[in-house]
C-alpha cells in the first residue's frame, strides 16, 4: 500500500496529464520537460520504495522553474503545476 502522500502525487500526475490533453496545443519544449520530470518522479518512488532513506531531492525545485518558465505560454497548466511542485516539495523530493 501506497504511503498517502505517494496516492496524492500520482492522483495529481494524472489529473496534470488530462489537463495538458485539455489544454489543446502545447509548445514540444514543455511537452518534453514534462514528460522527462514525470519519469525522474516515477524512477525516485521506485528508489525510495527500494531504499526509504534515499536521496531523493530537487524535484520540487524542477517543477517550480518549470511553472515559472511556461506561466505565461500555458496560463491554464499554471495551477496544477504549482500544485505539483508543492506536493513534491511536501513530501522532500
Amino acid at each position: 500500500m501506497l504511503p498517502e502522500n505517494e496516492n496524492t502525487l500520482k492522483a495529481h500526475l494524472k489529473t496534470l496529464h488530462r489537463s495538458l490533453e485539455d489544454a489543446g496545443e502545447v509548445d514540444d519544449e514543455l511537452e518534453m520537460l514534462l514528460r522527462q520530470l514525470d519519469g525522474d518522479i516515477k524512477h525516485v518512488l521506485n528508489k525510495r520504495a527500494q531504499d526509504p532513506d534515499a536521496n531523493t531531492y530537487g524535484l520540487a525545485s524542477r517543477a517550480q522553474e518549470l511553472t515559472a518558465r511556461f506561466a505565461l505560454r500555458h496560463p491554464t497548466l499554471e495551477p496544477a503545476l504549482r500544485e505539483l511542485g508543492n506536493i513534491l516539495a511536501s513530501m522532500g523530493i
